[in-house]
């Protein structure tokens, strides 16, 4: 004799049955199994359908805590030896394939949990809540998983691209020391010349960094010992004002690659060589990135915000449509790719050392702006971007060993030393036609040589995203990126602590027009004392 609705009711289980149920229990019970679908995948199945099932998803899903935790401890224990397996080739495939496994086997879930729902014993407005529920969490939980086997794969193809596979190095007094060179092949020019030269100092232990910026036009670069340039330049690069600091790279790529027989760009070793023998250090690694591709990655950013402190002259359209000098006034600006780059790259009426610490403060701004929102929303831009513009030799074995001590500099205040004014000398001085290179050596032995517990910060100072899956570009950027630093007593990241501008003698700024129509007239002295500010520059 066939049950009765009230016999039904009264013993069958509503969670295994909801026509046992009634609507309000049918409502909590899709709630449950969902809840139990996002936190414990397979525990909808285990309780309300194929055990068999359930049991399979739950032991994927112990596995999966069961590797969190271990990476969890591998990080609080190593985080270096963590990041160096995620930048391993077959861990990311790996990772990739698991990933993508995992995305599609909870979307399964989620579907077999909907049926086992029974939504059509649902009032109307719970079952709407219930199928919109369950399509976002299927959009959020697999699409996560899905997107992120993707990226794991793309991450990949741009470490491999941009990563060297040679063998580990070594430090050198418990340091590594990496030259990260801004190139610039542009118009008019004969090959690629770095312009922008860089050599960032990191404590092998604790990752406190000290920065060293080399003036493009030093002149009579020596060499480190035992380097093969002595064989082409037995006196040193000193051939006077044809033989500036930048110009090595072009002069040995075309007449000297026979110096560095196994190198791929000797160019960049010879700068290396240049760099330890100028700042009398070894220098083991180099990262060449094109300052025009910049203008690619800036725009896939979304643009770069910062403060400037002067007036800053950069080519464009004029108010008469003649192509020429136009100006920027000091303030926030947003810049796209290309006015970030000329902004940087603005020398006229500007010392090198202002053009020096402009770019310092366009990496600055970069990396604050390396959010995991941006990379995350912007992912397939930025490891584009990445790929053309970033050259070095620094292994992918290691790249966990340099996120990690950069991750570690951010606890200390990063000292920087500009290898010519103002830190030797002024300007009028021309320390970079004729350095005292023993003077230097002393300079920097002592900067390195300082505790770096003396600098440490209260506190994080920014927010860097160290993910391999970000492509290459944060990685190198952090080596670049400058720390708080003072000069005459004014701190250069602080817009609060700036001097104002140069002025009328009313208080009122300038306008672009009347800068543009003093330069026509040949005022160039007063040019220079209107730009006198335009080294300071701060991310906004």
């Amino acid at each position: 004799m066939p049950s009765s609705p009230l016999h039904l009711h009264s013993t069958a289980d509503p969670l295994r049955d909801p026509r046992a149920a009634s609507p309000a229990e049918r409502r909590r019970r899709a709630g449950i199994l969902l809840l139990l679908t996002a936190l414990v995948p397979g525990g909808a199945q285990a309780v309300a359908g194929s055990r068999r099932l359930g049991r399979a998803a739950l032991r994927v899903t112990l596995t999966v805590w069961a590797v969190l935790a271990a990476a969890l401890a591998l990080y609080l224990a190593s985080r270096a030896t963590l990041l160096s397996l995620l930048a391993n080739d077959v861990v990311l495939i790996g990772l990739g394939a698991a990933l993508v496994a995992l995305g599609l086997g909870w979307a399964w879930l989620w579907l077999d949990t909907f049926r086992l729902i029974q939504a059509r014993l649902l009032a109307p407005r719970a079952r709407a809540a219930t199928a919109a529920a369950t399509a976002a969490a299927v959009l959020v939980t697999s699409g996560g998983l899905l997107y992120g086997g993707w990226a794991s794969q793309a991450g990949r193809g741009a470490l491999g691209s941009v990563f060297g596979d040679g063998p580990a190095l070594a430090a050198a007094d418990g340091r590594y020391n990496v030259l990260v060179m801004g190139g610039d092949a542009g118009e008019g020019r004969t090959g690629l010349r770095p312009d922008s030269m860089h050599v960032v100092s990191l404590d092998a232990d604790t990752g406190a960094a000290a920065m060293f910026s080399l003036p493009r036009n030093l002149q009579n670069a020596p060499f480190s010992e035992g380097s093969p340039l002595w064989q082409a330049y037995p006196t040193g690069y000193d051939c006077g004002d044809a033989c500036i600091l930048n110009s090595l790279y072009t002069d040995v790529e075309e007449k000297h690659p026979d110096l560095y027989p196994d190198a791929e760009h000797p160019g960049a070793e010879a700068m290396m060589d240049a760099a330890g023998g100028i700042l009398g250090i070894e220098v083991h690694g180099y990262a060449m990135m094109d300052m025009a591709g910049f203008a690619q990655l800036i725009d896939a950013m979304g643009g770069v915000e910062v403060v400037s402190g002067g007036y800053v002259t950069h080519r464009g359209q004029r108010p008469d449509g003649e192509w020429g000098d136009i100006w920027w006034a000091p303030g926030t600006h947003r810049f796209d790719g290309e006015d970030a780059l000329a902004f940087a790259r603005s020398r006229k009426f500007a010392t090198d050392y202002a053009r020096i610490r402009r770019q310092q403060c366009m990496q600055a701004a970069m990396l604050e702006q390396f959010t995991p929102a941006t990379v995350l929303t912007r992912f397939q831009g930025i490891l584009d971007a990445g790929q053309q513009i970033v050259t070095t030799n620094l292994p992918q074995r290691q790249l966990g060993t340099f996120v990690d001590l950069a991750e570690g500099s951010r606890r200390y205040e990063m000292p920087r030393l500009t290898i010519g004014a103002p830190d030797f000398g002024t300007a009028a001085d021309h320390f970079t036609a004729d350095p005292d290179y023993d003077l230097v050596h002393r300079r920097v032995a002592e900067m390195l040589d300082a505790e770096p517990e003396a600098r440490a910060r209260a506190g994080a100072a920014r927010t860097t995203p160290t993910t391999t899956a970000a492509g290459a570009v944060p990685v190198l950027t952090v080596l670049a990126a400058p720390a708080a630093g003072r000069q005459d007593g004014v701190d250069v990241d602080d817009p609060d602590t700036w001097p104002d501008a140069p002025s009328h003698a009313d208080g009122s700024p300038y306008s672009a027009e009347e800068l543009m129509a003093l330069q026509d007239a040949g005022y160039e002295a007063e040019l220079v004392r209107i730009a006198s500010t335009n080294d300071l520059c701060a991310p906004a």
